[in-house]
């Protein structure tokens, strides 16, 4: 078996195991345990620091992250660039309604509505920053700046959900739930757009 196919299916059933543990409650005690940490450090610096972490994944901030983005990519990173984040937005919010788990109803720093599992902002900040890092991968010829690059995309996304967690309206099984089922998504995207230009389809964006 390829290893590409082997990492779909190994993060495909590691959603479903995630899932299966949050729908029966038996990751209560995983996500006690590090909500409580997260929580227990809250101060007036870390309360700054992470309301403006989240907004990195906030709507208004990824439409115009992919509007100004769309401008300077081209060919199949365009397609990867649209087709990503509406097939995870999408799917976040059909699996919300599906499993309809309420968020955390205490020690909230900022509004939210809607379900708690997966997480949208930790879906989103991996398809967008996570497309990011791979278009930077395969375009940045510069080593250092590459790896320079790639570091601070990853531990964008890695304070995103911490960010969630930290302002009291995720789980943390909502933020893992979340990175698995965007990273495969992500995934399934960048190979399917790969297999379209190898094909020698035209482009329309």
């Amino acid at each position: 078996m390829k290893k590409k196919y082997l990492i779909i299916i190994s993060l495909l059933l590691l959603f479903v195991l995630v899932t299966t543990l949050v729908l029966t409650n038996n990751i209560n005690g995983f996500d006690d345990a590090i909500y409580n940490t997260i929580i227990s450090i809250r101060n007036n610096f870390w309360d700054m620091f992470f309301k403006s972490i989240t907004k990195c994944g906030n709507t208004i901030t990824i439409i115009v992250l992919v509007v100004i983005l769309f401008f300077f990519i081209k060919d199949k990173y365009r397609l990867m660039l649209v087709s990503i984040p509406i097939i995870t937005v999408l799917s976040n919010q059909v699996l919300k309604h599906i499993f309809m788990r309420p968020r955390p109803d205490h020690l909230r720093l900022i509004k939210q509505g809607g379900y708690s599992y997966p997480s949208g902002h930790a879906m989103i900040s991996v398809a967008i920053y996570g497309f990011l890092i791979y278009y930077i991968y395969h375009k940045v010829n510069n080593r250092y700046l590459k790896v320079f690059l790639i570091s601070l995309l990853s531990i964008l996304i890695i304070l995103i959900g911490i960010s969630r967690i930290y302002v009291g309206v995720h789980y943390p099984s909502d933020i893992l739930g979340g990175y698995i089922l965007s990273l495969l998504i992500l995934i399934l995207v960048i190979l399917g757009v790969d297999k379209y230009d190898k094909n020698g389809s035209k482009w329309f964006l």
